[in-house]
């Protein structure tokens, strides 16, 4: 197993998966019910190794905490102010990590649908050096081929390629 990023941030007691498990954040029998999300410093994508919220997303996503790890990224991708190259990488892993999500839900058609949307994300910035240090496209674009090309039921051998700077 990859070391955690974040350790000292808990793993969510469950993954959420809508219409199997509580929502995190409306039920109150969720594990966020109630929680007030704390203020975001700036996120320096130069920098993300510095970020919790980048690391503890990274963390969650490969632990299969999907909709967990959609939340936090996009987080990062208001602070971001939703526009331009770094906002459409975040927006590209958030749209991995709904794949993530559908194909918990057993859709293959929804998981495939992000999933494209996904490439079509990190397409658009693919000229140039990437937006964010160390999140290297060319085997990001790799996982998303092998993504789509895994039987739809599973997750198993989805990975970030992102090499801490």
């Amino acid at each position: 197993m990859t070391p955690r990023l974040c350790p000292e941030r808990p793993l969510p007691p469950y993954s959420y998966v809508p219409g199997r498990t509580p929502h995190p954040v409306s039920d109150p029998r969720g594990h966020a019910y109630g929680q007030t999300p704390a203020a975001l410093p700036p996120f320096d994508p130069a920098h993300p190794e510095l970020h919790a919220e980048w690391n503890y997303a990274l963390d969650l996503f490969r632990a299969g905490y999907y909709w967990e790890a959609h939340e936090a990224w996009e987080s990062l991708w208001h602070l971001c102010g939703r526009r331009g190259p770094v906002a459409d990488l975040l927006k590209c892993l958030i749209k991995w990590a709904a794949a993530g999500v559908k194909t918990a839900e057993g859709s293959p058609v929804g998981r495939q649908r992000h999933l494209l949307r996904a490439q079509e994300l990190l397409q658009s910035v693919a000229a140039g050096p990437s937006p964010i240090n160390g999140l290297d496209r060319e085997r990001l674009g790799q996982a998303f081929t092998a993504a789509l090309d895994a039987p739809p039921e599973t997750t198993a051998d989805w990975v970030i390629p992102w090499d801490r700077p």
